[in-house]
């Protein structure tokens, strides 16, 4: 048997056992997270696949780790907010997501909808972003090495959109290419002072709706290796 359908490497040990890992969904329920289908998916992803091993300990801690290349794997509670705002008002049949990462919200976030198109700028994040989605079998993400900010013209429209990096404002692309009636998460604004911001977009105008401030990297433009 291939190593990527190894058990006891997706259920975990130790610090990244089940009972690790329903202290965090406890955790992000005090928190307020009151979507079912989003802490059983916290409860199921084993995040300690998405990080270095050396973190391995630290996988399910409510807390943004490293991931090279300046970028993060965000905060449990985070990835578990922006996926039950995205979720609240209505099922999602096609979703764009800004900033694969190391793939770990979009392993949060894929069996909740229907399709979801993630573009990543950094190519070698996304390969390892590939990689980690094939081992726990996700099959309906499709991805995209490209500039974010482009979003994904040729897939749109899409009735959700989420970004995992901080723009100063949202890129008119991303706007446009969202469904009427669709819903935007992102983080908004200078470092230190973001909020995460959900947009819905209506026929004539789009309704905007502060969740609370965050910190998120930066949205950079351009492509890397």
């Amino acid at each position: 048997m291939s190593s990527y359908l190894d058990p006891s490497r997706l259920a975990g040990i130790g610090m990244t056992s089940a009972r690790t890992r329903e202290r965090l969904v406890q955790r992000l329920t005090d928190q307020g997270i009151a979507d079912l289908r989003v802490l059983d998916r916290i409860r199921q992803v084993p995040r300690h696949l998405f990080v270095d091993e050396a973190l391995g300990s630290r996988a399910y801690e409510d807390t943004a780790l490293p991931i090279g290349f300046g970028q993060t794997i965000s905060q449990p509670y985070i990835v578990a907010r922006m996926t039950e705002a995205l979720l609240a008002g209505g099922a999602l049949r096609k979703v764009l997501e800004i900033g694969t990462g190391c793939g770990y919200q979009t392993a949060v976030l894929a069996p909740l909808v229907g399709e979801v198109y993630s573009v990543e700028r950094i190519a070698s994040l996304l390969g390892r972003a590939r990689r980690n989605l094939r081992e726990l079998r996700i099959r309906n993400v499709h991805c995209r090495h490209d500039d974010g900010a482009l979003g994904w013209p040729a897939r749109a429209p899409f009735d959700g959109i989420l970004v995992a990096a901080a723009p100063a404002a949202v890129p008119p692309a991303l706007f446009e290419q969202l469904d009427v009636g669709g819903r935007l998460v992102a983080p908004v604004g200078p470092d230190g002072r973001q909020e995460l911001i959900r947009y819905t977009k209506g026929e004539h105008r789009v309704h905007r709706e502060s969740l609370g401030p965050v910190q998120f990297v930066p949205m950079l433009s351009g492509l890397q290796r």
